[in-house]
């Protein structure tokens, strides 16, 4: 199905940068970009794949982002309605019937499930929170209160992120990969993760903690510094360092920069952060 599926978003995609618009959409157009936004709420399909052994070797999908996008591109604005309010959009909240089967759960009034958004089993929505189009919510992950998951953003199984955490997506441009937060990893409140950065499992993330691919991490583990990824198995958290900006006229004293701080995950750490799991239970 996958093999047949990707052919006709490809399919799709070439008509559409000729000139198809929503206007000229027609039943097996629609029928396509439903059959898509299936695939990827079952996790049939993803925005983004690992190559390799390292958090640093995700790679985008492209067809999987291009369907994404020709979901906004073919479909006409409607009005549309969600507990007796109306709104408008080219897409329908998701269906939420298949959670209970599979020992999901959210709580109400302000849990939003966008169309084409996949989640796993025993994971928890906390209200209010958001998970958007293209997005992956691996089987055990909490999303918590004033959470956003973005387009396309990968989470992994057993994931925690802290009450108001948000999750960037990467939509354009399609060659990018999306924002990758692993296995097993533990975002503290307030963290801010974007523009395509990688966590690699089982971290532990301060809370917040911007990680940007424009921020360096020091990682004082292997003595270097890296962009755009955050190692496995780290505590990690911010600190300030000197900018090149210091000695300018303007200034009166130093002038100084965001970076993140990494070192091994201690094992107190961990403990802290499973003794966390009573409250899934």
């Amino acid at each position: 199905m996958t093999t047949t599926l990707e052919s006709d978003i490809d399919d799709l995609w070439h008509r559409y940068d000729d000139g198809l618009t929503a206007a000229d959409a027609d039943a097996g157009v629609r029928r396509t970009l439903d059959e898509f936004l299936d695939a990827l709420e079952a996790g049939e399909v993803r925005a983004a794949r690992k190559t390799g052994a390292g958090v640093d070797s995700w790679v985008a999908n492209e067809w999987v982002k291009r369907g994404v996008l020709l979901n906004f591109g073919l479909r006409e604005t409607e009005r549309r309605e969600y507990g007796g309010v109306g709104y408008y959009d080219v897409l329908p909240l998701r269906e939420t019937d298949d959670l209970e089967a599979r020992g999901a759960r959210n709580t109400p009034d302000g849990t939003v499930l966008r169309r084409g958004a996949h989640l796993g089993d025993d994971t928890i929505m906390m209200s209010p929170s958001f998970v958007n189009v293209g997005a992956f919510v691996g089987d055990g992950t909490l999303v918590d209160s004033c959470d956003t998951v973005g387009s396309c953003a990968q989470l992994g199984e057993g994931v925690k992120l802290g009450a108001n955490t948000l999750i960037g997506g990467v939509l354009e441009p399609v060659e990018d990969a999306p924002v990758v937060v692993e296995d097993g990893v533990s975002l503290g409140a307030g963290c801010r993760v974007t523009s395509g950065f990688r966590v690699g499992e089982n971290s532990v993330v301060g809370e917040n903690t911007l990680l940007t691919p424009r921020i360096p991490v020091y990682d004082l583990v292997e003595e270097e510094v890296v962009y755009g990824h955050l190692p496995e198995n780290r505590r990690a958290f911010t600190r300030f360092v000197e900018s090149s900006v210091s000695d300018h006229d303007l200034f009166d004293g130093g002038a100084y920069k965001p970076a993140v701080v990494a070192t091994d995950v201690e094992t107190e750490t961990l403990e802290a952060t499973r003794r966390e799991d009573a409250l899934r239970e």
